[in-house]
């Protein structure tokens, strides 16, 4: 499959099985594990959508909704399939290969800025073990800061050591300082980024768990979802937990996909 994507560019689900030889479900799953190993990617959404449904679960719901399922979900109409293609190597002063390597931590630094607003060495705690040590992203944070595109400073109270903001979230942090209470509830998934409790929150850690939820009131978490069951992290009053808990395990509208993963 490999070599013919590199023989041909860019094909249809359709092509490579005809020009492989190989059945359908073959296809799918060596395009599964090309797309883990990040050497393919497809045209659009649809391919990784496909890949993450099981096969038995994309059949239609009900036969009324073939067509439209399946324009969402069928590996087919994913569009073209090709190889990821790597910048080569570019040649130093003295002709050895250079690998970027400094643009690659810059890179990883600005998603973290852009994921968070603010950076710090205790944030890494919740990113991937393969991310470079806080020393190398130091380095290229104090690089942006000398160029004016970040500030530093000490923008989180309680956290040691050097801390970075973009711009535009030193703003924010400054409304928000002056901004009244707000008394809306808003619950997240564990999962997502913003679940910090048991690490730079206090409290005790909320495995980031899909089904897991937190649930934060003027930017404190006052309860979590865990495993099906309320822990509760503030106190509250009883019409107050009332509120909370029925905030906490109400469900927003999922996306087409989950929905069909159901």
């Amino acid at each position: 499959m490999v070599e013919h994507l590199q023989h041909h560019g860019a094909c249809f689900f359709d092509e490579i099985v005809e020009a492989t030889g190989m059945l359908r479900t073959q296809v799918e799953d060596a395009l599964a594990e090309l797309v883990v190993l990040g050497l393919v990617h497809s045209d659009s959404f649809a391919g990784l959508r496909a890949l993450l449904t099981p096969s038995d679960r994309r059949k239609p719901l009900t036969k009324g909704k073939r067509r439209r399922r399946t324009a969402l979900f069928g590996i087919e109409d994913a569009g073209r399939w090709a190889l990821v293609r790597r910048p080569a190597p570019r040649l130093a002063a003295t002709g050895a290969l250079y690998e970027p390597e400094h643009e690659i931590v810059e890179h990883i630094a600005d998603t973290l800025l852009r994921r968070y607003g603010v950076v710090f060495w205790r944030l890494l705690e919740r990113e991937a073990a393969w991310l470079p040590p806080w020393r190398e992203l130091l380095r290229v944070l104090r690089r942006l800061e000398a160029r004016g595109e970040i500030r530093g400073g000490r923008f989180v109270a309680g956290i040691t050591g050097e801390q970075f903001a973009l711009p535009e979230a030193v703003g924010l942090m400054r409304e928000m300082r002056r901004a009244p209470p707000s008394p809306a509830w808003i619950s997240l998934s564990a999962a997502d980024p913003l679940n910090l409790i048991g690490s730079i929150m206090p409290g005790p850690k909320v495995p980031a768990l899909t089904n897991n939820r937190v649930l934060y009131r003027d930017g404190v978490a006052v309860a979590a979802l865990v495993a099906g069951e309320t822990q509760w992290l503030q106190e509250l009053e009883p019409r107050e937990m009332r509120e909370a808990e029925s905030a906490l395990v109400k469900r927003q509208a999922g996306s087409p996909l989950l929905a069909y993963l159901r």
